[in-house]
């Protein structure tokens, strides 16, 4: 499509217009419930279970996809790899793409459903060898990781050799050694890799890393933790460690709690844990990041918000505050609910979007816009997603508008998608319906399926809007009617 044609882009529902709030972001909308963070692209971030880094001043975010249908013990699911994304404001997050490609034979093997999958990418940078270095954990060899090497943050990363860790050396490969991670760099440019160890029942280890960040030494504590813990953030603040941990440990539960303990050196002694959440804020921890906002040093703490253990964890979310401390560096409670202040210069600018699924059957759903001037309709984005396999297509469709917003007559324009053509992760799809659409007419944009299994889903925001908004049917179309929030879809036009 010709660059002219985009400088003519209407957002006919306003979905584009955002008023920049007052330094703040939020992890829940007014009504308590999770937001969505897109990328500017305007497809749902898909990176899950990593983490937050910040090299030279631009912040990345690491992850699992899973929007080419992963899916936790199924053993048909494909292994989708690992994405990352950068941000110069922690708002607006670009997608770089995948780490490496996962698509091959020898990563299907080792990652597919038929495995305990992988999962946890962390990155780190090593000052000495000028190379950004990547650990993930697998199950499909002894140590539980592999570890990779790239000239950039966002790769293409590249194998190295297997690491050797202290821990569970001697047992057998492809089974539940050494599960979630982090990498942390202390202020010598020494490496630590904190570990999850399955063969104590969920113990935390930390062992010190060669100079390379490549393997480990031998070196190490273990048993920091009783067991039934998990996913450890190793971090720094003040000449104190921190380690934060899920407490218990549980695998895609929305609402495991966080603890951590502190020592004067990476390899203790520790103390007793503390707890500051008993639900993680809906989610299980995930990280903590040390990351330098302008002038200001701010404790990230991020928690993945599980689908609850669903098939389809593309929808899972994200918790992101800065940790707070009090005057003797413990870690205050954590308060989920509140939105937090950003350091002076970062904006807050999104809609707060969350995702509805149940196209298909006789429930559709519908968006009407207005035309701006008269022309060509050549191009619509809307964001949608699948869940749970529909079998039949997502047909989108546009109609002239009648009485009470209501579309009349033919469809005007109809275009279907296979299942194969849409995401697991909440991301747009393009319709091109190529009409004339007359300035002042209003237009209607009716999503539906035959499904019997499953659904499509789309992003929706629960907000009054002046003209154009939202509505379901649940008789086939035989009538819409405004729906439960009376919000408005996510979605833009493209005319010529």
């Amino acid at each position: 499509m010709k660059k002219s044609a985009f400088k003519i882009l209407l957002s006919i529902l306003m979905s584009s217009v955002v008023a920049i709030s007052s330094f703040a972001q939020a992890n829940f909308n007014s009504n308590g419930k999770q937001v969505v963070r897109f990328s500017t692209l305007g497809d749902a971030v898909d990176a899950h279970d990593g983490e937050i880094a910040q090299f030279n001043g631009t912040y990345y975010l690491y992850g699992t996809s899973y929007d080419c249908g992963f899916q936790w013990g199924n053993k048909t699911a494909p292994f989708c790899g690992f994405k990352s994304y950068s941000s110069a404001d922690m708002v607006n997050w670009k997608d770089e793409g995948f780490l490496f490609d996962a698509k091959t034979p020898v990563w299907q093997s080792r990652c597919d459903g038929k495995t305990y999958g992988c999962f946890r990418p962390h990155v780190i940078f090593n000052k000495k060898t000028g190379l950004y270095v990547l650990w993930i954990n697998v199950y499909d060899n002894v140590v539980g990781y592999r570890v990779f090497t790239s000239k950039t943050p966002i790769g293409p990363f590249a194998e190295v050799a297997e690491p050797h860790l202290a821990v569970n050396s001697t047992m057998p490969a492809a089974g539940l050694n050494n599960g979630d991670h982090d990498l942390f760099v202390d202020d010598d440019g020494t490496a630590y890799l904190a570990f999850t160890d399955w063969r104590t029942k969920g113990t935390i280890v930390i062992e010190k890393l060669s100079d390379d960040y490549l393997t480990g030494t031998g070196e190490h504590v273990k048993g920091i933790t009783e067991g039934e813990t998990e996913a450890p953030g190793l971090f720094k603040r003040k000449g104190i460690y921190y380690v934060t941990y899920s407490d218990p440990n549980c695998g895609y539960c929305s609402g495991t709690g966080t603890s951590y303990r502190t020592a004067p050196t990476p390899l203790g002694p520790w103390s007793k844990g503390i707890k500051i959440s008993d639900n993680s804020c809906g989610g299980q921890p995930s990280f903590v990041s040390t990351i330098k906002i302008n002038s200001e040093t701010v404790y990230l703490y991020g928690s993945d918000l599980w689908n609850n253990a669903a098939k389809n964890e593309a929808l899972a979310n994200f918790y992101w505050a800065p940790l707070k401390f009090n005057a003797d560096g413990a870690i205050e409670p954590l308060k989920c609910n509140e939105t937090y202040a950003l350091p002076k210069g970062i904006h807050h600018s999104e809609r707060a979007w969350d995702l509805k699924c149940d196209i298909g059957g006789k429930t559709q759903r519908a968006q009407t816009f207005k035309a701006m001037r008269s022309t060509m309709l050549s191009n619509l984005s809307i964001t949608v997603f699948q869940n749970n396999n529909p079998n039949a297509p997502l047909v989108v469709e546009i109609y002239k508008a009648g009485a009470n917003h209501l579309p009349t007559g033919k469809p005007l324009a109809s275009q279907s998608f296979e299942a194969a053509e849409i995401g697991w992760s909440a991301r747009n799809i393009f319709v091109k319906p190529n009409i004339r659409v007359v300035k002042g007419q209003e237009y209607v944009m009716v999503l539906k399926s035959a499904s019997t299994a499953g659904c499509y889903g789309v992003a929706h925001a629960g907000e009054k809007t002046r003209s154009v908004a939202a509505s379901l049917s649940t008789d086939g179309g035989a009538t819409f009617m405004a729906n439960e929030e009376s919000g408005v879809l996510k979605y833009e036009v493209l005319v010529k």
